[in-house]
């Protein structure tokens, strides 16, 4: 239950509030004309379930993570002499209030870690068991060879994305501005590249990328309700899932923040749970795909030496 809630924070409001931001910043778009557009693009694709969504999301995220990359790579190495002092300041303040809310001093340490993991969670919702709703619907016979696929997404979105992200933001000087959100990001990005192509990559990045997570939770929490409730709660969920689309696109960004915390937590805590009870099984199955791959390339190898 505390997942399909969950959906309306990380998956929904946030999303939308970050799109409105980034818009409203490059193109002077007011948030509630952002909202509107928004649930006319995502609407149909909710509505239609899995198949469209997948099909949407298939196109979308590749096309946007390798532009993304690229102009974050353009930033870094047009700064590359800010390069090793970034890289310092990231390990020596990753305990420190900096690090907490982007330039907030005399914050706890307690505190930087609270925002910390809040936002790695965020990023690649570890923890969450999210990840396994989207899992379940592959067509595979093999779960730990799923698995290893799904840890894929870990390593990409908070390793890579994420980590280049930081360094643009740090090496451009744009962390020091004061601003907040998508605006912080959009600013080490015009710094960088010539001409408007910064905020413009960063706002259409951001529109893409939220845009496909909406979709994907939209996914995720109608099938909390049909697990719980049945099919008949579906539709009803989908249409407050596109509603909660424009509350927050016009909505407060920390309060959007609070209610995504809160409820991720409450998604956690369970899930958490539950691996613990199930890491026997987890641990057994994996010795035993690997124990099969081993053998199987044992044999391969025999054979093709004789």
């Amino acid at each position: 239950m505390a997942a399909s809630i969950a959906a309306f924070g990380i998956g929904n409001m946030v999303q939308s509030n970050s799109v409105s931001a980034a818009v409203g910043t490059s193109f002077g778009i007011p948030t509630w004309v952002t909202g509107v557009v928004l649930i006319l693009a995502a609407g149909p694709f909710i509505l239609g379930g899995i198949h469209s969504i997948g099909t949407v999301n298939s196109y979308l995220v590749p096309f946007m993570a390798v532009v993304y990359m690229l102009g974050a790579t353009w930033v870094i190495v047009a700064n590359a002499d800010q390069l090793p002092a970034a890289l310092a300041m990231i390990f020596s303040d990753a305990f420190t209030g900096t690090a907490a809310v982007g330039g907030f001093a005399g914050t706890t340490f307690i505190a930087a870690l609270r925002f910390g993991v809040a936002r790695g969670i965020f990023s690649n919702e570890s923890g969450l068991g999210t990840g396994g709703i989207a899992a379940a619907a592959a067509q595979t016979t093999e779960p730990v060879r799923q698995a290893l696929v799904s840890m894929t997404q870990t390593f990409l979105d908070t390793l890579v994305v994420c980590t280049f992200t930081g360094l643009v933001i740090i090496t451009s000087g744009s962390w020091e501005t004061g601003a907040a959100g998508a605006a912080i990001t959009q600013g080490g990005f015009r710094a960088g590249l010539p001409g408007s192509w910064g905020g413009y990559i960063v706002a259409f990045g951001l529109i893409m990328f939220s845009y496909s997570t909406m979709l994907g939770w939209a996914y995720y929490g109608e099938r909390q309700m049909d697990r719980l409730f049945g099919r008949r709660a579906v539709m009803p969920y989908r249409l407050l899932f596109i509603a909660a689309i424009y509350v927050g696109a016009v909505g407060g960004l920390q309060t959007v923040w609070l209610f995504a915390d809160v409820f991720n937590g409450l998604v956690a805590l369970p899930n958490l749970i539950g691996l613990l009870l199930l890491s026997g099984v987890v641990a057994r199955e994996t010795r035993r795909y690997f124990s099969s791959d081993a053998a199987f390339d044992l044999q391969a190898r025999s054979r093709g030496g004789s």
